[in-house]
């Protein structure tokens, strides 16, 4: 296996993503203003195949989302997602002045918080931090 790290993403090979490891369904119309979006991306391809994906909607500022962590089932527990979300983190250092200062949120699947806590990130409500939120829409 020799993962190959792009900052490219279809559509399709998006929601093949989200569906293999069973997070909602999005029309394909989302999916690509989403992609078309999104200042900055890594997907894992091995052989061909998408499979896994990060991505950050940043503010070109302080704020940034990571959002969209995915590894496919059959390749979880290879360091794919480290990998991926360790070349989000050096982008975004490389893009920082003296100075600057980045908040990255993001909201953990249920029983990833590990995964997370091992590349730095700390849960919330923590002592300097209140309990994050969300709110789904539909229509």
């Amino acid at each position: 296996m020799a993962i190959e790290y792009v900052g490219t993403l279809s559509a399709g090979d998006y929601l093949l993503l989200r569906r293999a490891v069973g997070f909602r369904e999005m029309p394909r119309r989302q999916a690509e203003t989403g992609l078309r979006n999104t200042p900055y991306l890594v997907a894992a391809v091995d052989a061909g195949r998408t499979v896994g994906m990060a991505r950050i909607l940043w503010d070109g500022g302080y704020t940034v989302l990571l959002a969209d962590v995915v590894v496919h089932p059959d390749y979880q527990g290879k360091r794919i997602g480290s990998e991926m979300v360790g070349r989000i983190l050096d982008y975004l250092r490389s893009q920082m002045e003296p100075g600057d200062k980045i908040m990255i949120s993001l909201e953990a699947a249920q029983g990833k918080e590990p995964f997370y806590r091992k590349l730095g990130f700390e849960e919330r409500p923590s002592a300097s931090q209140g309990a994050g939120m969300t709110q789904l829409l539909t229509k």
